[in-house]
């Protein structure tokens, strides 16, 4: 009797679970920018969900999609697609090729060093496309006026309205002669304060010297004030490089001096170039010597083509370079057949290496 009574009481157990247990589908899982508010924790065998997409975020396809709990415990799939919207990138700063910034993006400005930053710093992209705030101005720092200096006066690059000048704005000091300033050069600063005022000293500089193959054309051998200038030339055939005139700088010495380049000459003994517009026999070049910066042609042979072609050297400070490719004749080819030179047969029609001028 005991045992038919636990088998009755274990069937309705089984009875209650059966009748009890229930499937049913969780919160479903959801690609991002899909609105998730009005979602429940748990849905019953059936029901449906209507999907949309958040503010700020456009569909995919504009009919309406559902998804449904099945009798599994899953959803069926959607192909809802939620894309933020753009805003365009002001135009001033789209790097590269990109035009476009997504919903939810911030651009953070700055002012380059010297300019101060007017409006908003910081800006963001809205769920309608636009952004938050526009982009801000820069301005330049302004600065007092300088002060000249004690004994002199301020000569500006630009002319100067009003009680300020602008960042990156300079001037240069003088001062009254023969003083000279402890510096010359004054700007406005980043931080909008401008250079102190120089002081104004006596300065000179030493006795000037001369430079080799050349010349002082006209000096007092004496000791130069501040400004004071000193003319250079050189010596025959050689070329003056730089400027021909030093000056007493505001620190007592004197600026650059020039330099004299060498002449060159030309090193074959036999063949012939072109130098000053003219196809010429080394011996007809007399005498033997071009000048600094000069060019001269050296006649090649290209072997494949039998041609001929120029290749232009030039004289730096006494050297004049012979091209890899010039192979000088022995003296019986330069004496008994010098038509068969590479200077006296056909040209090449084109040359990689040829100058724009030749013979």
């Amino acid at each position: 009797m005991g045992l038919t009574l636990a088998l009755v009481l274990l069937s309705q157990v089984a009875l209650h679970a059966t009748a009890t247990s229930k499937t049913v589908c969780s919160r479903p899982l959801l690609l991002d920018g899909i609105n998730e508010s009005t979602l429940k924790g748990v849905y019953e065998v059936g029901e449906e969900v209507t999907l949309t997409c958040e503010l700020g975020y456009m569909p995919s396809t504009a009919s309406a999609h559902k998804i449904t709990c099945t009798p599994t415990g899953e959803w069926t799939t959607s192909d809802l697609i939620c894309s933020p919207k753009m805003c365009p990138i002001p135009k001033p700063l789209q790097p590269l090729a990109k035009t476009e910034a997504p919903f939810k993006s911030v651009l953070n400005y700055t002012c380059d060093e010297g300019y101060v930053i007017l409006g908003a710093s910081k800006s963001q992209c809205l769920q309608d496309g636009t952004w938050s705030h526009p982009p801000p101005l820069c301005k330049a720092v302004n600065c007092p006026l300088p002060k000249p200096p004690s004994d002199g006066r301020i000569i500006h690059d630009k002319p100067i309205t009003g009680t300020t000048t602008m960042y990156g704005q300079g001037w240069t000091y003088e001062c009254n002669l023969p003083k000279a300033p402890s510096y010359e050069r004054g700007y406005c600063k980043a931080d909008g304060s401008t250079t102190e005022p120089p002081v104004c000293r006596v300065v000179s500089c030493p006795i000037p010297t001369g430079i080799p193959n050349g010349f002082i054309t006209f000096a007092v051998i004496r000791e130069h004030g501040y400004k004071d200038q000193v003319k250079y030339s050189c010596n025959e055939h050689y070329v003056l490089d730089g400027d021909p005139q030093i000056q007493c700088e505001n620190t007592g010495t004197w600026s650059a001096k020039p330099v004299c380049r060498a002449p060159c000459a030309v090193g074959i003994k036999r063949g012939r170039i072109f130098y000053n517009s003219k196809k010429l026999w080394i011996a007809d070049l007399k005498p033997n010597r071009v000048l600094h910066g000069e060019h001269v042609a050296f006649y090649c042979l290209n072997k494949g083509d039998r041609c001929g072609y120029p290749v232009a050297s030039t004289c730096n400070d006494g050297t004049l370079p012979i091209p890899e490719c010039f192979e000088e004749p022995g003296k019986l080819e330069y004496n008994l057949r010098p038509t068969t030179l590479p200077s006296e047969i056909t040209m090449c029609a084109t040359s990689p290496t040829s100058p724009s001028s030749t013979a």
